[in-house]
């Protein structure tokens, strides 16, 4: 009973642990420079810095670490801001501090009367508890504190978790339980499971949360729950979190009692410039609203013959007078151009480049479908130099098998901030976009659809935690390498031992790329099931909407496989740079992991390795199969550096993600085979089953979707 409560915990403290460190080595040297704490200031945020430093130290040394008073005394760790400092001290760090901005901080040895000491200090309280999260991170990974001097700040503004979270408790495409928030509890119940969020989120930078789905509830920005919202901002505002709500377009009809939502009617004008007074009265640093409109059936000003400028600008005047953003989402497609979905936004953004208020950030997923295994990088990142871009991941794996299957996110992340979208020439890449500095925005942002939920690891499954971390790190900085990130993460999270760290960092990044192997190889896209999006379902075709059903993305038929959008077909290409479009276009030059995004080609095309096309896709189905049944042989030699209930956990969901890679394998080649008409290839396993069983499977209650 004791192990499973301990493991439990474990599980629940995320990437926060604080083991005793185990090499004598580094205990050794941590001791002899760490006595105690001397903090400069007493604001929540000091506090909350000096109590996560006595908690940190005290675990991982195994030794108390009190608070000391005497700034003199030895090896002493001080802590303070620039306000809080002494002038000795603001001259000894007067190069370091003109380096970073408001959340950035210092960690540097420095002489105090001939003594050194170590002092992590920032320009403010929320840089010093970003730095004292950073040096908690150097011990967790065994890293040396001798004559430190790191100097670091956030490249990107606005560092955001999306939950999909609905008032009555459910998580849109939430595989990790229900909603943190229990509406009906608060104001006055304040789960301690709310600070430790804030502490998880601070610990890797996010400064910002959105509380409420994107498929808003106006009931949110109601009295009954702006009290609720009020309590949770106080509880995160120590740690430097703020918090938004995503407001619904139609709000002033449903809770205001207006006629109409126009943005050009001067009521509904004033309804929400009342309404972010309100709010602003309970919640003076409230960040703003998160717009979902003209999307998927959500209201918006198109209802009105108005555009996504009418509408985010009358929100972004609303919010403007009290400090606050609006971000505008530009995910949205209409049912009635059935030309290609995945040209849509571009179209109806791009032509309003410049013309947002200079408080809205155009918010834009990663690619142009929706949340992929693999999507080439949106064309809208290269096409709107006026406007403030935000970035938008997922990191719920809404398309990539829930949180049943291990994959790790932040190499899809790094492959899409890394990728060049020749906006201004070689090197303007989709970092440069997001941070401002490609185009010279003052207002920079990045948000993920968060994974987090009521379970007791939060994410569902221990291995999806990676993401969120993950997710934070690359917020933070978008030019850090996601095997740095995997590598910190299972040091914090697990073990320090090289021989646990380096073949499991090794299955980590791999995983990303087995999934796409075996759901969908060489550019394949959307052909996950109807509505849950669990499991294969390229045969669905009888759905209201053409671009709701995977036929409409495969487009296989006895002639071959693809999308065409090269300028022969949809000529979506064209939204790209031309160096890029001419890449993407020339079937002899794209490559060939978008292959299949870009081009519809016979099932004999010849692929670069000699292998016809469809050969070259059941090679691929089977191997992100064996990819997976080599993760399961890593991890079972793993048994002896990790607990067991989280050995076993993990053991055993790599076991359905082995068994549910055969079943997208095998129904995926099955019906594609009807087309192509040829035999498997050698080393691809055959079916057990037949397609029209596969094809008769349902899963009405699938977790996440409303």
């Amino acid at each position: 009973m004791v192990s499973i409560n301990l493991s439990a915990q474990a599980d629940y403290k995320l990437w926060l642990q604080y083991a005793k460190v185990q090499n004598t080595k580094w205990t050794t040297e941590y001791q002899s420079k760490i006595k105690g704490i001397f903090a400069l200031g007493n604001s929540e945020t000091i506090q909350a810095a000096t109590k996560e430093l006595q908690l940190g130290l005290s675990g991982l040394l195994d030794t108390k670490i009190t608070v000391q008073q005497n700034i003199e005394d030895e090896n002493i760790l001080i802590l303070g801001s620039k306000s809080s400092l002494n002038e000795e001290t603001l001259k000894n760090l007067k190069n370091e501090l003109n380096q970073i901005n408001d959340e950035g901080y210092i960690i540097k040895t420095i002489s105090i009367k001939n003594r050194k000491k170590m002092i992590i200090a920032g320009k403010t309280d929320i840089g010093v508890l970003y730095g004292v999260y950073n040096f908690l991170r150097l011990l967790q990974t065994n890293k040396s504190i001798e004559n430190l001097k790191i100097v670091d700040a956030p490249k990107i503004n606005i560092r955001i978790l999306n939950h999909w979270d609905n008032l009555n408790g459910t998580v849109e495409r939430g595989y990790a339980g229900s909603s943190l928030w229990n509406w009906q509890k608060l104001p006055d119940f304040i789960d301690q499971r709310y600070i430790d969020y804030a502490r998880a989120n601070a610990s890797i930078g996010i400064n910002g949360t959105v509380l409420n789905n994107v498929n808003a509830n106006a009931l949110i920005l109601t009295p009954q729950y702006l009290e609720k919202v009020e309590a949770l901002a106080k509880v995160f505002r120590p740690y430097g979190i703020k918090v938004y709500l995503t407001a619904r377009f139609s709000a002033p009809i449903e809770i205001g009692k207006l006629k109409t939502a126009d943005p050009y009617d001067a009521n509904v004008k004033n309804w929400w410039k009342e309404k972010a007074k309100e709010i602003y009265k309970r919640i003076p640093d409230f960040g703003g609203f998160l717009v979902k409109a003209n999307s998927e059936g959500q209201p918006g000003p198109q209802n009105y013959n108005r555009n996504h400028v009418d509408g985010a600008n009358m929100l972004a005047d609303a919010v403007a007078p009290f400090g606050g953003i609006v971000m505008w989402r530009a995910f949205v497609y209409s049912e009635h151009d059935v030309n290609d979905r995945a040209k849509q936004a571009y179209s109806e953004f791009v032509p309003y480049d410049g013309q947002f208020r200079n408080n809205v950030i155009v918010q834009v997923k990663n690619g142009a479908i929706d949340f992929q295994p693999r999507e080439p990088f949106h064309p809208i990142f290269g096409a709107m130099p006026k406007t403030p871009l935000m970035m938008e991941f997922q990191i719920t794996q809404e398309y990539l098998g829930f949180s049943t299957h291990l994959v790790y996110l932040p190499k899809l992340y790094q492959e899409v901030l890394e990728s060049d979208t020749f906006s201004k020439g070689k090197g303007s890449t989709v970092a440069k976009v997001i941070d401002g500095s490609l185009n010279n925005h003052k207002i920079t942002g990045i948000a993920g659809v968060a994974n987090i939920g009521s379970d007791i690891n939060w994410t569902g499954h221990p291995f999806a935690q990676a993401n969120w971390y993950g997710f934070g790190r690359l917020a933070w900085d978008p030019y850090l390498d996601s095997e740095t990130i995997a590598e910190d993460w299972l040091r914090m999270t697990f073990s320090n031992d090289e021989n646990f760290v380096n073949p499991v960092k090794e299955m980590m990044l791999q995983s990303r790329e087995a999934v796409v192997n075996y759901m969908t190889p060489l550019g394949l896209h959307h052909i996950m099931d109807t509505g849950h999006h669990y499991g294969p379902g390229p045969w669905v075709s009888n759905l209201s909407r053409p671009e709701w059903n995977p036929i409409y993305y495969h487009k296989a038929d006895k002639n071959g496989i693809g999308f065409d959008r090269s300028k022969t077909g949809s000529n979506a290409t064209a939204q790209y740079a031309p160096e890029i479009a001419k890449l993407f276009d020339d079937v002899k030059t794209c490559p060939e992991k978008d292959l299949l995004w870009f081009h519809h080609l016979p099932w004999d095309y010849k692929l670069k390795n000699g292998q016809p096309l469809w050969n070259g896709i059941a090679l691929k189905y089977q191997e992100g199969v064996d990819e997976v049944a080599s993760m399961q042989t890593t991890w079972n030699r793993m048994g002896n550096y990790v607990d067991e209930t989280r050995f076993k956990e993990v053991q055993m969901l790599l076991n359905i993600q082995h068994k549910e890679a055969k079943w997208w394998r095998d129904a995926c080649l099955l019906y594609f085979q009807q087309f192509s008409g040829k035999e498997l290839p050698k080393g691809v396993e055959k079916p057990t089953q037949t397609l029209e069983y596969f094809e008769s499977l349902k899963f009405p209650f699938a977790p996440g979707n409303n």
